[in-house]
């Protein structure tokens, strides 16, 4: 009886020392394995993706081989585990080295403002858990953005805007493309950089637009609101754009009937009647008027400067020429130019010189001389 009591005994004592040995050898073996991410917990906005890198490390002095799984992914999200470029479910982990694997999660683009959990185990080695902040409510919605919506230049210039859209809805959208501008205004649009008049973009996906702006020929300088819109049946969105015209430089030179000729007489002065135009979209200033002549020729202007002209507008000016008097008959140019620091215009007139009247009243007198004299030797020497 005394020896079976102490067999049991003995039993007792065994079983208490195996029992707190098999928990200490499980401790062990849970902590031993280890998954690790530095990002715990982020805030995103609806439709975002997230990639977590996220290392398995064995502190063991033996090969583990630990299998992935993700717990607790909210209702309707997506996530893919992925190793090497290959989805994977198990890792296999040499002692007290590391594997690292890619979580991607998709955040639906229709979600509820909130925090959301979800844990990535190892075999039961391990656990990571995670939380996603979802910083807005989600909705059915598009987003048209730029980083440049404003940009200057002259009434020539084509202003080119890089644009995208963002396809927030859950299905493929078709976008018609159109522009709210005044009449000589001409906007295209290009997706992928082809001109088309709409742009398929598929689900929480983006697609970038250039938008080419041409200002009409004779727009005033000034700022202008071009709002253009990306829309489908059931999604829009809108997006305001400016373009400031700083104007452009033209002028013209002429006479009130275009006619470019005229004549003179040696030694004497013609007034000629000029118009200066400005055709530009600027205002000129300071319109400086000046020729290129022959020799021993003078040309002066009244004014000699025009010191404000508006877009459009016109203004009078006389040339004076005067000939040299020692101009010989036959065809003069002389060109006349209007010019400011921005821009110049010039016209070439042809000026035919004539004769003086007294050289032909001369001449005539000479003439008539001439035949008085022989005239005069026919009735004296005729009748011999």
């Amino acid at each position: 009886m005394k020896m079976q009591i102490n067999c049991l005994n003995l039993l007792f004592v065994l079983l208490l020392g195996i029992i707190p040995c098999s928990k200490v050898h499980a401790g062990d073996s849970e902590k031993s394995v280890m998954l690790y991410t530095p990002y715990t917990k982020i805030a995103v906005p609806p439709g975002e993706s997230i990639d977590y890198n996220i290392d398995v490390i064995n502190k063991s002095d033996e090969v583990k081989n630990a299998t992935i799984s993700v717990e607790g992914m909210p209702r309707g999200w997506s996530y893919e585990v992925k190793s090497g470029g290959y989805s994977i479910s198990q890792l296999s982990v040499l002692p007290d080295e590391k594997k690292n694997f890619s979580l991607k999660v998709e955040v639906p683009v229709k979600v509820n403002k909130g925090t959301y959990n979800f844990t990535v185990s190892a075999d039961g080695m391990a656990k990571l858990p995670l939380t996603i902040t979802v910083s807005k409510q989600g909705t059915y919605q598009t987003d048209f953005t730029t980083t440049q919506p404003n940009m200057e230049g002259n009434s020539k210039s084509t202003f080119t805007f890089n644009a995208t859209i963002k396809n927030r809805t859950a299905e493929q959208q078709l976008y018609a493309l159109t522009a709210e501008v005044e009449r000589g205004w001409n906007v295209v649009f290009k997706p992928n950089y082809k001109q088309a008049t709409s742009a398929q973009v598929e689900p929480n996906a983006t697609q970038n637009i250039t938008i080419d702006i041409n200002p009409p020929a004779n727009v005033a300088a000034g700022s202008y609101k071009i709002p253009v819109h990306a829309s489908t049946g059931s999604t829009s969105a809108d997006l305001d754009l400016e373009v400031v015209i700083t104007g452009s430089y033209e002028m013209e030179l002429s006479t009130p009937r275009g006619l470019l000729s005229s004549d003179i007489t040696a030694g004497e002065t013609k007034k000629i009647d000029l118009v200066v135009k400005n055709t530009g979209s600027a205002e000129l200033k300071d319109v400086q008027l000046s020729a290129s002549k022959p020799v021993d020729w003078e040309v002066t202007f009244d004014p000699a400067k025009v010191v404000k002209l508006g877009a459009g507008q016109t203004t009078s000016v006389i040339a004076t020429v005067k000939a040299s008097k020692k101009a010989l008959p036959g065809d003069y140019v002389t060109k006349m130019e209007a010019k400011t620091p921005e821009v110049n215009a010039t016209a070439d007139f042809r000026i035919s010189v004539k004769t003086p009247m007294i050289w032909g009243w001369v001449g005539v007198l000479i003439i008539v001389l001439v035949l008085g004299g022989v005239y005069y030797l026919f009735r004296k020497y005729g009748r011999r």
